[in-house]
């Protein structure tokens, strides 16, 4: 479980959340911040974001809707969530590659069993894998492994809430999948290796997900990132420090043009010590949590 929610807060490609997995959901209160610049004027908002929750789930509060209506612009990893061809073309063209070893020999010995388990689950055969790089394997089985409906994002409740106003990518479909791309092989299997060892994500899982992000409890999160892959040095840096630094620059230029963004990404992404608040406080922005 703790793989999976790792994977899906890192990257806008994964869900944590089903249709069938409300539960004794808390009242929303998930983690906003309001940004000012150095000279004291307003520079925006940080919303940490869940990319799936169950169906149904209220998620708004008074003080999210006060940043909805007063943004100039909303600033994503990937806008366009719901362009299935673009993705699927996008995957094929970025993870195919020849000659690669068969995907068995790219686990350890111990998880052979367990992934000849997974790819029956989702009726493939390994010979399908033959042309797919270790990373993009590791998305696959990942997706198939998570038990639970993406179709309920924030995200793309933002996209469609502040429709007619300018949505800016930080990395797009493509730039998300060279993150994978440019990982190591030993990185990537050390990422097909978390995947498989891991492989089930139920609705109690998701349920648990679902409420502490509705508390806004960063804590929490911090050590749910904290651990799984992410817990692997490589990888930590590759999908959540390294992204966080180039993403700080972004924003930063944003707020000199004098526009007001509402920077909505995953919520592992705000958690300290190296979360995008931290990384603007020592800019020398102020940034406060509003509850």
């Amino acid at each position: 479980m703790r793989r999976v929610f790792a994977l899906a807060l890192a990257v806008a490609l994964g869900a944590c959340g089903g249709e069938g997995a409300r539960g004794d959901l808390p009242p929303p209160s998930p983690a906003l911040w309001e940004v000012t610049r150095p000279d004291g004027r307003a520079a925006g908002w940080l919303f940490g974001t869940i990319h799936a929750l169950p169906a149904g789930t209220a998620w708004r509060t008074p003080a999210i809707d006060r940043a909805i209506v007063s943004t100039d612009m909303l600033v994503v990893e990937v806008a366009d969530l719901d362009d299935r061809g673009k993705l699927a073309a996008t995957f094929t063209r970025m993870a195919h590659s020849d000659g690669l070893p068969p995907l068995s020999g790219r686990v350890p010995g111990g998880m052979r069993e367990r992934l000849a388990a997974l790819l029956a689950k989702g009726n493939y055969r390994e010979a399908d894998f033959r042309a797919i790089e270790t990373w993009g394997a590791a998305i696959m089985l990942s997706r198939l492994a998570d038990e639970s409906s993406g179709g309920n994002g924030v995200d793309r409740a933002l996209v469609t809430a502040l429709e007619g106003r300018p949505i800016v990518e930080l990395e797009g479909i493509e730039g998300q999948f060279a993150i994978f791309d440019g990982l190591p092989e030993s990185d990537q299997r050390d990422l097909l290796g978390a995947v498989v060892g891991e492989d089930t994500m139920d609705t109690d899982d998701s349920a648990r997900l679902a409420r502490l992000w509705l508390a806004g409890d960063m804590e929490a999160i911090a050590r749910e990132a904290d651990e799984g892959m992410l817990a692997d040095p490589g990888l930590r840096e590759a999908l959540l420090t390294r992204r966080n630094r180039a993403w700080v620059e972004r924003l930063a230029a944003i707020y000199a043009s004098g526009k007001r963004p509402l920077v909505a990404v995953g919520a592992a992404h705000m958690a300290p010590p190296s979360g995008l608040p931290e990384l603007l406080a020592a800019r020398g922005y102020t940034v406060t949590r509003v509850r």
